[in-house]
């Protein structure tokens, strides 16, 4: 019997289909949870331990959403096959790496670094992984599968949050890290494990080699979808950088709130992932993107007109529950408006929600330096998403 459970857990030549989204992900769970998102709770630790100023932490995620906008730039360089294979093990090995190296040191230009570096390996695996697993789910008639490999992201959350929180007793400065990239190492090598056995038979080792030379990759139907998603990028990270930090701001930083608001955007993601899935399948991507953008919006205005508790509750429970959604919505969406594009296509979203991310903290940064206050930039994130919404409306609604 001992040894039945722990084969399970062994690569297979042909895996099922539900293997390989937990496979993928595992991944994202760790890139994304573990790597990027896991700072916004770190954040208010950091800065109470000394380790940083408020504005440094902003410039952190800052050179952090550089990295992911530069991997994901890459990812569009390497998005044929066999490059794709290469690609990834070597993002998840630096990954694992500069959460090592983060653990070791209190330096503020040595974390920079290493935060942008560990965006790049972000940017091309949230690109590479999910893209090479929708080709196979192509390749076999699932593609409405793809979405569930976003759970990862939502579990990552989740699991980010807990691991904040226990260790907070017993961790201080550069030593809170280790969680993190100790949890790392395992959960990659069994993941690309899997994935490193995926055989995808339509097209050529190169996904876009059957497309005509000069198809382009925008048009007047994918366009308004680039410019809303362009949007979300810039509504959403505002509040997902700073929604811990904004209560201890404005609450204390003894509140339950703290920590509390990141565990509603966990709990609330967990799900989301399913739920917006089944949704898109049923009502249509385009129609629940309009739903989804809306939502997000209640949920910035929420953090800015209502008074702080309340406010940030809200914030953190309609963001949580609607901004993977997005990302799995449009994914799907444009792939739908432009057919065979595969990876390439993927990493050129990617980049523009990451180029708007990186915008976010930046400005967030230069307000604060003329000595505004955090909360106000939630502003330039609500006129974003409403911005959105409105280039959603333009975008073809392709059930009819």
């Amino acid at each position: 019997m001992r040894q039945l459970s722990w084969s399970c857990l062994l690569p297979v030549s042909n895996p099922s289909v539900l293997r390989v989204i937990c496979a993928g992900a595992l991944l994202l769970l760790v890139v994304h949870g573990l790597g990027r998102f896991i700072f916004t709770p770190l954040m208010p630790q950091l800065v109470a331990d000394g380790q940083l100023l408020v504005s440094q932490a902003a410039n952190l995620a800052s050179w952090n959403y550089l990295g992911y906008l530069l991997g994901a730039l890459l990812a569009m360089r390497w998005s044929n096959l066999d490059k794709l294979r290469r690609a990834i093990p070597a993002a998840l090995a630096l990954h694992c790496l500069t959460l090592l190296l983060l653990s070791l040191t209190d330096t503020v230009s040595v974390i920079a670094a290493l935060r942008l570096l560990n965006g790049i390996s972000n940017g091309l695996v949230f690109v590479l992984v999910p893209a090479l697993v929708m080709e196979w789910l192509v390749d076999r008639g699932k593609v409405r599968a793809s979405g569930l490999i976003y759970l990862g992201v939502g579990s990552g959350l989740l699991l980010s949050s807990a691991l904040v929180s226990l260790s907070a007793p017993w961790l201080s400065h550069a030593q809170r890290w280790w969680p993190a990239a100790l949890l790392s190492l395992p959960l990659a090598w069994w993941s690309w494990q899997v994935l490193a056995t995926l055989h995808i038979t339509h097209g050529s080792s190169d996904t876009t080699s059957s497309l005509p030379a000069r198809q382009a990759l925008f048009d007047r139907h994918s366009l308004p979808l680039f410019y809303a998603y362009a949007g979300a990028g810039l509504g959403y990270i505002l509040p997902m950088t700073f929604l811990p930090m904004l209560a201890s701001l404005q609450l204390g930083s003894n509140d339950a709130m703290v920590s509390h608001s990141w565990l509603i955007v966990s709990l609330a993601a967990l799900p989301s992932t399913w739920l917006w899935n089944h949704l898109g399948s049923r009502f249509g991507d385009r129609n629940m993107l309009l739903l989804n953008y809306a939502l997000q919006l209640s949920g910035v205005l929420a953090a800015l007109m209502l008074p702080a508790p309340l406010g940030l509750a809200l914030c953190s429970l309609l963001i949580g529950s609607s901004f993977l959604g997005a990302v799995l919505l449009t994914q799907r969406l444009a792939r739908a408006l432009q057919p065979g594009q595969g990876p390439r296509l993927s990493a050129a979203l990617i980049a523009l929600y990451g180029l708007t991310q990186l915008a976010a903290p930046w400005l967030s940064q230069f307000w604060l330096a003329r000595n505004g206050a955090l909360a106000d930039t939630l502003w330039l994130g609500a006129a974003a998403l409403f911005f959105s919404l409105l280039c959603m409306a333009w975008v073809k609604d392709l059930r009819h």
